[in-house]
């Protein structure tokens, strides 16, 4: 069944959607409340225009969808198959890591302190996740240095004849001997769960009565215990902020973003105490909401072995909070409130979030930027360059059977692809397929214009091709007297380089940054200029096809690709898609759409127009 097909089929039903690429690669995960409109939706003409949702359209091959009883378990269906796929087209948690917790084994008649990284329903009590691991194991440190809990595996029956090293180090209190009774244990186990809890201050209270007592009673060495278990339990909740006299459990969310990237800051507060924070990163988030990223954040980050507090506090309104809030709820077995406050202390807990989220996501661009350093030192060293390579250029050539050939060129900018300078070029000069002389002609047009307009130059030339490419770079440069421009071209058959007149290639190390910079660079351009190879051949093979229509012309033909974008979509159109058009009666469109669905030319490749 084609794509068409399936989208005249969606049914009016609540589900989840799945996009798949020509590879049958997942590019997007989505949820609806009705499948027949929220996807149909993407493939009118008339919605509103935006580069991502176009390059998703662009790339669609085929669609699959889950029918579900209602919208909430969409939602958790989406949130699922998210984490599965992690598509391209979604804005995607990058750190999704599993958070450890602490598991005490209260199903055992002396009850252990574990590490865990699921919640299992074992009857145990879990304590968690700790935000960020070494919280975790801090947490497990002083828990065993204030209480004596068995560490031990063994069986306690109270009849061993003498206690391991714990016992000698005041670390277990010996019931595997008998010297420690059920009641007493049960105690400690308690205290453990009392601070695990976050009820610190009940516990510090009353071990201070106890130190007193001992004191009091000349039980001076109990009394040393106690002291110093109260100095650790202080030390403690020192490093605990509270900010906050209520006692509340919250999850505090502050989103920032800085161009393409974004950073959420998460504060963990328990009990009205800042126990934990830390920030999670998304790239790729241009033309996505502030509140479209903390969305998607919740619905990845917390699942069955991650509970929400019960206040969620963020810093911009979620789309579809009260479906959200629900699923949480769901999860948590509890009711859960996300809430966007504007002011009081709820908004000043959120204006901490985002005011350390922008430290967070400066730092993490500085350590991206030093990354950047090292690959571009290595790009210089590697290839014998006068300075820092931080613009480069790359070219190719792209012809099928020597028709429409053209040429590409496609920039590297600081780290990453600079789209915006993107130039491809139809070649005017050469008749038949010689890549050398559209090489020339394409290189002859980008720098004579550079150096009539003044626009930037790049510090690095990369060609795709091998040493006969290399010797028309040098030339054309040399012509036009940027001959001080470094050129190099990298052949795709063993990624050898090929620099100025050294008689042999340079083999850089497969597993070399500078070299997969070079190999990204180079794809690209020859990505780029395959694109344009298509569109035009698309172009020619859908002017041929309409010139066959009565009626059409080329003030309708140039309108029908202005309004529909591709011969595909001119193609698939209903009459009434046709008949939207500028300048096309409905008794035309009538004659478009029959044109190829029977009679007439031959229809475009469906593979030639996207």
């Amino acid at each position: 069944m084609t794509l068409t097909e399936k989208l005249a089929r969606l049914p009016d039903r609540p589900g989840v959607y799945m996009y798949r690429d020509a590879k049958a690669q997942v590019l997007y995960v989505g949820k609806a409340a009705s499948l027949r409109s929220r996807v149909r939706s993407y493939f009118q003409a008339a919605r509103p225009r935006d580069p991502k949702t176009d390059a998703l359209v662009r790339h669609t091959r085929d669609l699959e969808y889950i029918v579900t009883d209602n919208e909430l378990e969409a939602l958790m269906l989406e949130a699922n198959l998210v984490r599965k796929h992690r598509p391209r087209y979604n804005i995607i948690l990058r750190d999704d890591k599993h958070y450890p917790f602490l598991k005490l084994t209260t199903n055992e008649d002396f009850p252990r302190l574990l590490v865990a990284r699921r919640v299992q329903d074992d009857g145990a009590v879990y304590y968690g996740p700790f935000y960020p691991a070494t919280a975790m194991r801090e947490t497990l440190r002083l828990t065993r240095q204030l209480f004596p809990l068995r560490t031990c595996s063994i069986t306690i029956d109270g009849r061993l004849e003498r206690p391991c090293i714990q016992y000698a180090i005041q670390r277990c209190n010996a019931p595997c001997t008998g010297w420690e009774t059920r009641e007493g244990y049960g105690r400690t186990v308690r205290d453990v769960a009392r601070f695990l809890e976050g009820k610190d201050d009940e516990l510090a209270l009353r071990l201070t009565k106890e130190m007193e007592v001992a004191a009091a009673e000349l039980k001076f060495e109990r009394a040393a215990v106690l002291r110093d278990q109260i100095q650790s339990l202080n030390k403690v909740r020192e490093r605990q902020k509270i900010i906050s006299t209520e006692e509340l459990d919250q999850d505090v969310l502050g989103v920032v973003r800085q161009g393409n990237d974004a950073c959420v800051e998460l504060f963990f507060v328990r009990k009205g105490r800042l126990v934990g924070q830390e920030p999670f990163f998304f790239d790729k988030v241009a033309g996505s909401r502030d509140g479209e990223i903390l969305s998607a954040f919740v619905r990845q980050f917390y699942g069955k072995s991650v509970a929400p507090a019960p206040e969620l506090l963020v810093s911009e309104e979620l789309p579809e909070a009260e479906l959200t809030a629900e699923w949480l709820s769901g999860l948590a077995r509890r009711r859960v409130q996300i809430l966007a406050p504007q002011r009081g202390a709820r908004r000043e807990f959120v204006a901490m979030a985002e005011e350390n989220a922008v430290l967070a996501l400066q730092n993490h661009l500085l350590s991206r930027d030093d990354r950047q350093q090292v690959v571009l030192e290595e790009l210089r060293r590697a290839l014998t360059l006068p300075g820092l390579p931080n613009r480069i250029e790359g070219y190719d050539i792209s012809n099928i059977q020597g028709t429409e050939q053209v040429g590409s060129l496609v920039v590297w900018e600081n780290g990453g692809m600079k789209k915006d300078d993107y130039k491809r070029f139809r070649i005017r000069t050469v008749a038949g397929a010689d890549d050398f002389a559209s090489l020339a002609e394409v290189l002859t047009r980008r720098f004579a214009k550079a150096l009539e307009q003044g626009t930037p130059l790049p510090d690095l030339v990369l060609i795709d091709g091998g040493r006969g490419q290399l010797n028309v770079g040098l030339k054309v440069l040399q012509d036009l007297g940027l001959d001080y421009l470094p050129v190099i071209a990298l052949a795709k058959q063993q990624e050898e380089v090929y620099i100025g007149e050294s008689l042999h290639p340079l083999i850089l190390d497969p597993t070399s940054p500078a070299l997969h910079t070079l190999q990204k660079i180079r794809d690209e351009a020859h990505r780029f200029a395959i694109t344009y190879h298509k569109k035009l051949r698309a172009k020619r093979t859908l002017q041929s096809v309409l010139d066959t229509i009565p009626g059409v012309g080329p003030t309708i033909r140039t309108s029908l690709l202005k309004t529909l974008g591709s011969a595909r979509r001119i193609r698939e159109s209903s009459v009434a898609e046709l008949a939207a058009v500028p300048k096309v009666t409905p008794k035309l469109a009538q004659r478009i759409y029959e044109h190829f669905r029977g009679g007439g030319s031959p229809e475009p490749h469906p593979g030639d127009g996207s």
